[in-house]
């Protein structure tokens, strides 16, 4: 038994029914990645998942194991609790009806789509899966949690889909680019909660598999090394990534992650008037904002309901994002973000660090590139 494998064994050992938590261990390099898989296995021990995008394995310890050991073994990168990560929506009454949702009238989408409607553009929702919708056309699904369930059992990510990519026909409601190619990522569970491995999971996977443009609608307090290594990968790979800000208010001065990562375009929530919604979170570090109040969508089967937080702002963004790649494929993530900034709207009364440079304008960032 090799020293690593025999200090991993007695971290992980069970602690007589006590209660357990998982952590990710990152290794290294790719190197000592294989040899902790092949330690692993020759003491019979099996990692609840294997993120090889980071080096790292998330394995179950019991609460409270001492680590010290592990974290000072050579091989040993950093060690992170695999914390649970949180879907950033306020709920709303249920409404069914055939109409342009004010989101898309706001930032103006559909006075572009004679010219772009997104269309070859491969937009991941990482969310809660997306359901089989008749408004929604998806042209592809992965989960990180099990591919047998990879359908959305909790609305919010066919609720976000809708907002980015609902068809442009004669029922229920349009997205703001109804023609990309819509992917559905599953990495949260029914109750609305992520674990941080599978969340890096997707994010891995959208990289593998040539996504252009990731929704993240969630976040978490807390910074990870680990989630930050792989969406600055993602980002080297040319991945637009928007993240909404946090439902935290104005109490708390500081964005949620991922959004705080430079990385991602970070999206406030704008109310229906003009002003920006009580509930959005507030710090440095938003970049823009779009309508998150009252925004109507697809849940469920064929049905359709209002929603209201960050999550609902960011797939304006991420929607509008599509559009600009669909009319410039060149465009780099970098120039994306600066053009959704230089072509917002500044909403009157609010600062830099409750709006960022202001609402998203579709049109005007459309016809930036002309």
């Amino acid at each position: 038994m090799g020293r690593f494998a025999k200090i991993l064994y007695g971290v992980t050992k069970p602690n007589g029914g006590g209660k357990s938590e998982r952590l990710l261990i990152v290794l290294k390099n790719k190197h000592c990645y294989h040899k902790c898989l092949w330690e692993m296995k020759s003491v019979g021990l099996q990692p609840v998942k294997k993120l090889f995008g980071i080096h790292a394995v998330c394995c179950h310890v019991p609460e409270g194991a001492d680590l010290f050991e592990l974290q000072r073994h050579g091989m040993v990168k950093r060690i992170e609790r695999d914390v649970k990560v949180k879907l950033h929506q306020e709920s709303q009454p249920v409404i069914s009806s055939q109409t342009t949702p004010w989101g898309i009238r706001r930032i103006r989408a559909n006075e572009v789509w004679n010219d772009t409607t997104g269309r070859r553009v491969k937009v991941a929702v990482l969310d809660t899966g997306i359901s089989d919708h008749t408004d929604l056309k998806v042209a592809g699904r992965h989960s990180t949690i099990n591919q047998k369930q990879a359908l959305d059992p909790n609305g919010h990510g066919t609720h976000v889909a809708g907002t980015i990519a609902a068809l442009n026909n004669t029922f229920g409601v349009v997205g703001v680019a109804p023609n990309v190619s819509l992917y559905a990522v599953k990495a949260f569970q029914k109750n609305g909660s992520a674990f941080l491995s599978d969340i890096i999971e997707g994010i891995t996977w959208c990289i593998r598999n040539g996504m252009q443009v990731i929704n993240m609608s969630f976040g978490m307090s807390q910074r990870s090394e680990s989630l930050h290594e792989v969406i600055q990968r993602a980002f080297r790979n040319g991945i637009v990534m928007v993240a909404s800000a946090g439902n935290d208010g104005p109490n708390n001065q500081r964005l949620d992650y991922p959004a705080l990562f430079s990385e991602t375009i970070a999206v406030a929530a704008a109310a229906k008037g003009e002003g920006i919604a009580n509930f959005s979170s507030r710090g440095e570090g938003i970049d823009v904002s779009a309508p998150g109040v009252g925004i109507l969508s697809t849940v469920g089967t064929n049905r359709y309901q209002e929603k209201s937080g960050t999550s609902m702002a960011a797939p304006h963004v991420t929607g509008t994002a599509a559009l600009l790649l669909s009319l410039r494929p060149s465009l780099t993530t970098d120039e994306i973000k600066s053009i959704l900034r230089s072509t917002a709207t500044p909403i009157s009364g609010y600062s830099q660090r409750e709006q960022g440079s202001g609402i998203i304008n579709a049109e005007r960032a459309v016809n930036s590139l002309r």
